[in-house]
């Protein structure tokens, strides 16, 4: 078996050390900060020893600390896969005043520190623009948490799942859309509890929110128009080896319509035989 390595590399504030943590959990050997140069000697130490289930799945963060990183890692990433190894390359971003306000949060020194914290991101922006462009993932944390960060990748990335995970997120159009979606449906078009008296402060979890929108004959019909599209979908998406899908739902504020039909629609999968789970972004905003 070719040994597996996820490197994890990206803007600073991104949320790599979340991200080694994560692979972590699901049991990888993980490493931070590891020299470039050494990953070849890594894995020629790995096939040369006995197979060790402790090191046949490896996670590496390598950033802009490595000082061989922006020169070494575009030749190193093909003698890798030359080599025979799984690579996988993921790239975590931000928005810069999203990363300026983590950074003001932690107190901690920019690597690139220059006049001032914009200019250090953005001069490691264009530094990785390369790198970002060998990227398998681009990961975009701008409105992620810790846990929710967490939560996706070890989602994503678990090898035990054998069959599909299908995660279903609700958010909110005026807050930007997740960037993470691979399909996207937009309910802006249904009947808007926020304008409903004593419903504009609960949410789409709330049992009076809930039993507005089933009492829409617009709401059923959409259920079971996404159903059918996702019954169409899903099976041919896992055929073309697949195993991880995220569906995006969106409303205007990400707080009625969107997580009702995301709850709504997740049950459904889940009674379909899928491992289906709802989650929503903008549900506290």
């Amino acid at each position: 078996m070719p040994i597996e390595i996820v490197i994890i590399t990206g803007l600073s504030g991104s949320g790599m050390s979340t991200a080694l943590n994560a692979f972590e959990d699901l049991g990888y050997f993980c490493v931070d900060n590891l020299p470039v140069k050494l990953i070849p000697t890594f894995v020629d130490l790995y096939s040369r020893a006995e197979h060790d289930a402790e090191v046949e799945k490896t996670a590496l963060v390598v950033d802009v600390r490595e000082g061989g990183f922006l020169a070494d890692f575009p030749q190193i990433h093909s003698s890798l896969i030359m080599r025979g190894a799984k690579v996988t390359v993921i790239f975590l971003e931000a928005d810069t005043s999203v990363l300026v306000r983590r950074f003001s949060e932690t107190r901690r020194p920019h690597p690139l520190m220059a006049s001032n914290l914009a200019d250090a991101i953005q001069a490691e922006r264009d530094l990785l623009a390369e790198i970002r462009a060998h990227a398998d993932e681009i990961i975009d944390t701008t409105t992620h948490t810790v846990h929710t960060l967490r939560h996706y990748l070890t989602d994503k990335y678990r090898t035990e799942a054998k069959d599909m995970v299908v995660r279903v997120i609700s958010f909110g159009y005026k807050h930007g859309v997740p960037q993470e979606v691979d399909l996207l449906l937009d309910v802006r078009f249904l009947p808007n509890p926020f304008f409903v008296p004593g419903l504009k402060e609960l949410t789409g979890i709330d049992r009076d929110v809930i039993d507005y929108l089933k009492a829409q004959p617009e709401v059923g019909e959409t259920l079971n128009h996404f159903s059918q599209l996702l019954a169409f979908l899903l099976p041919r998406y896992k055929r073309e080896g697949k195993s991880y899908v995220t569906i995006g739902i969106g409303c205007t504020g990400g707080r009625h319509r969107s997580v009702m039909i995301s709850q709504e629609l997740a049950k459904k999968l889940t009674d379909a035989g899928y491992e289906a789970r709802a989650s929503h972004r903008d549900l506290n905003r």
